[in-house]
């Protein structure tokens, strides 16, 4: 490293986060810029340990120490190259990825850990502003065609590479516009949509075609992609929610978190105005059940909406502030941590469980009736005399995924499921049905966006194999890999 005493002489820095007062009058990205010099000092933190265990935390493998040391020296030029020999998509995981690969850091045992993230995204910044995002176009053509259904980061990653490696690729998508929940999930004060329609332009010059508004399965069949193409990807992600099926669950005011999001990213993109979407939080008292990222996204998303107050729920105990003895390095880090959506207001209320929601008699949604629990010998047991009611005008559904929708497409394959309800796969990414892949999470469950990217890569690497006979993509993961957490 060029300056191996850099984590002796500067302490961690991230970019400061837009005044909350000011950046809820809007939906941009809430960070503000940081400057070049500082990100080289974080840079220059990197401090040359003997495992670099960074690489080993992020399944992608990016090789995190190369490109700190490249921003050190202002050797941006290379260190791009060095990142999207690793990454498709920095701009995405730069920010959105919990960064596993800084629960690894070497500097993380004693101290904080380097800012892997944020000189990731800065490199990818810098890039775009330069022009040095550039269609990479393959050198020769195979006559091998493939189908990728869904077009989130895993169908995006498998696409990328698999165009870049010759084949004629299309990538079907039933929304109107791709992008997946990077599209339609991720709220935009998040991630703005500008970066995926850049790297989508950048795709579509390299030769991969996009079909929107295509949903496989009833549109066009499972038999006719088999037909028409020589491969088929599936990576239409984990889609199907977990419900709360209790009493009261009928009343109006009751969504799910994905009914509810995308509706304020089609304002974003002017499809309607902000407030003319159907599903709107202004002036209203809001719960949200469920504590993990989607929760906290329905979150930001109601105070941008203007609610009256918002409450949010988690079965689980309050995390600690320290890794607990059952939480060591290098594992991720399972601390209680604030995100931006969270400092800008909210209650979150630990170790309650909700009984039922309770009806004003005309149908509509009046309050919830809760209990608190306590956790004890892996199973949650009610506190006595701890009951309480809340009130509600809407409740938002946060509670993660329980695999790929069960859809027409699915049976027309014929797929096997393995018995978490995920598309079935061997070591290469097969399933049981012949010329047919899957990859994210469809095959894996819900994951991680740095998780989906990987498994897009090394899915395409076992497709490239299959039409060619072999390869020269990476294949950074295997569908037995698991993250440390």
């Amino acid at each position: 490293m060029a300056d191996i005493r850099g984590f002796l002489k500067h302490q961690r820095e991230t970019p400061s986060r837009r005044p909350v007062p000011v950046r809820l009058l809007d939906w941009h990205e809430v960070y503000e810029d940081f400057d070049q010099g500082t990100l080289k000092e974080q840079a220059s933190r990197c401090m040359d340990c003997g495992i670099p265990f960074c690489n080993n935390g992020c399944p992608l493998g990016n090789i995190i120490p190369d490109w700190n040391d490249l921003v050190y020296r202002d050797r941006w030029r290379e260190a791009i190259d060095r990142l999207h020999a690793t990454n498709n998509f920095p701009e995405f995981t730069g920010r959105l990825c919990p960064a596993p690969c800084e629960g690894a850091c070497v500097l993380g045992i004693n101290q904080d850990p380097v800012t892997i993230k944020q000189v990731e995204v800065s490199i990818i910044d810098h890039a775009f502003e330069m022009g040095w995002v550039t269609p990479v176009l393959p050198s020769s053509l195979s006559g091998r065609s493939v189908a990728v259904v869904g077009s989130g980061p895993a169908g995006l990653a498998a696409a990328q590479q698999l165009t870049r490696a010759g084949h004629s690729v299309t990538v079907f998508e039933r929304a109107d516009r791709i992008g997946g929940l990077l599209r339609y999930g991720i709220p935009e004060f998040k991630m703005e949509k500008r970066h995926i329609d850049r790297r989508v332009e950048q795709m579509e010059l390299e030769g991969t075609e996009f079909r929107t508004g295509v949903n496989v399965g009833d549109d066009i069949t499972g038999e006719q992609l088999q037909q028409q193409f020589d491969a088929v990807v599936l990576a239409g992600g984990a889609t199907q929610w977990r419900d709360l099926p209790i009493e009261g669950r009928e009343l109006n005011g009751i969504h799910q978190a994905m009914e509810y999001l995308p509706w304020a990213n089609r304002a974003q993109e002017g499809d309607l105005a902000v407030d003319e979407v159907p599903i709107s939080a202004a002036g209203k008292k809001v719960i949200i059940i469920g504590g993990g990222d989607t929760g906290a996204d329905c979150l930001g998303t109601a105070h941008r909406q203007g609610a009256a107050s918002i409450h949010q729920f988690e079965i689980m105990p309050r995390p600690s502030e320290e890794r607990s003895a059952r939480n060591p390095w290098p594992t991720f880090p399972m601390t209680f941590k604030v995100t931006s959506a969270h400092e800008e207001g909210g209650e979150r209320i630990y170790s309650v469980n909700t009984e039922r929601f309770l009806s004003d008699n005309n149908g509509n949604l009046r309050a919830l009736a809760a209990h608190e629990v306590e956790l004890i010998d892996g199973q949650f047991e009610k506190v006595v005399g701890s009951e309480f009611e809340l009130e509600a005008d809407l409740v938002f559904l946060a509670m993660g995924f329980t695999g790929p929708e069960k859809n027409s497409l699915l049976e027309q394959l014929n797929v096997d499921l393995d018995d978490r309800s995920n598309v079935a796969r061997d070591s290469q990414f097969a399933t049981n049905t012949q010329g047919t892949w899957v990859c994210g999470d469809m095959g894996r469950g819900q994951s991680l966006i740095v998780w989906a990217i990987a498994e897009g890569r090394s899915c395409a690497a076992a497709v490239d194999t299959f039409l060619s006979g072999s390869t020269a993509l990476m294949s950074p993961v295997t569908p037995t890999d698991r993250p440390l957490l």
